[in-house]
């Protein structure tokens, strides 16, 4: 049976408000996904703490499926309104648990397929790097410190719920994570533009990782140093450089050429 909350001080109602911010998100480990394509993307299995609906969504939609899966709570447009992320909320939400950052199982497969980010900081260019690894079959993503938060609502939103598909671990050391790599027999490419060479014409059908750089310093040069060889994206216009998450998306891109099978 679904709940009503009415009232701005009622503590659930507090505790998802305070999931806007990253401390609160690390401290309970949980985040806020939002809107009808993604609460709609979680996984069957995917640990969800409760749904939040609006008075028009139940009457309009329906909640059994949330009531089965989860605590279900009502409230009004306004209060909604001042838990939403949005502009025009469509009514619905729900408070899922953080992935579980077992990086061991990333490393079962053949022929692995990696991203590591260096300081990755916009938002919107993470969760559209996230949505374009799942497409592209990415086995992993790897998030230096000084990365935005993977759960941030703008990158959350960014993802269209891809966020639930691909492995992300944050925080890491890029160094620890290319030592695992060496040991793993992946070879780990640094997107560059001094680069030697174009991604077309590297092995890529082979265990393969992409480190990108920060989107206005690029890689620094420790980071650069990790990696076997450096890797440029062929640009015969005028621009410098491409966004960040371009440049990968065209990077991981090459990586789906060479496995069509």
């Amino acid at each position: 049976m679904a709940i009503k909350i009415e009232s701005h001080q009622n503590k659930i109602f507090k505790q998802i408000k305070g999931l806007s911010l990253k401390k609160n998100r690390d401290k309970e480990g949980l985040f806020v996904a939002e809107g009808l394509r993604f609460v709609s993307e979680i996984p069957p299995d995917w640990e969800v703490e409760m749904f939040v609906v609006t008075k028009t969504y139940a009457k309009d939609n329906g909640i059994r499926n949330f009531e089965k899966k989860a605590e279900t709570y009502i409230v009004s447009e306004e209060l909604f309104l001042a838990l939403s992320d949005t502009e025009n909320p469509q009514g619905v939400l729900a408070v899922c648990k953080k992935q579980k950052e077992e990086q061991e199982e990333i490393w079962k497969k053949d022929s692995l397929f990696f991203l590591l980010a260096e300081e990755l900081n916009d938002p919107g260019n993470l969760g559209t790097v996230i949505r374009t690894a799942d497409a592209c079959g990415v086995d992993g993503i790897f998030l230096s410190k000084g990365s935005v938060d993977v759960y941030n609502a703008k990158v959350l939103r960014a993802t269209m719920g891809s966020v639930f598909h691909v492995p992300i671990v944050q925080n890491v050391t890029l160094e620890e994570i290319a030592l695992k790599l060496k040991e793993n027999k992946v070879s780990l490419y640094a997107a560059h533009l001094k680069g030697d060479c174009y991604p077309y014409q590297l092995p890529l059908e082979k265990g393969c990782a992409f480190m990108i750089g920060n989107e206005a310093r690029g890689l620094s040069e420790e980071a650069a140093k990790l990696c076997e060889r450096w890797v440029k994206i062929p640009m015969p216009g005028k621009a410098e450089s491409l966004n960040a998450s371009i440049a990968a998306g065209v990077l991981m891109y090459e990586v789906v050429r060479q496995r069509l099978k």
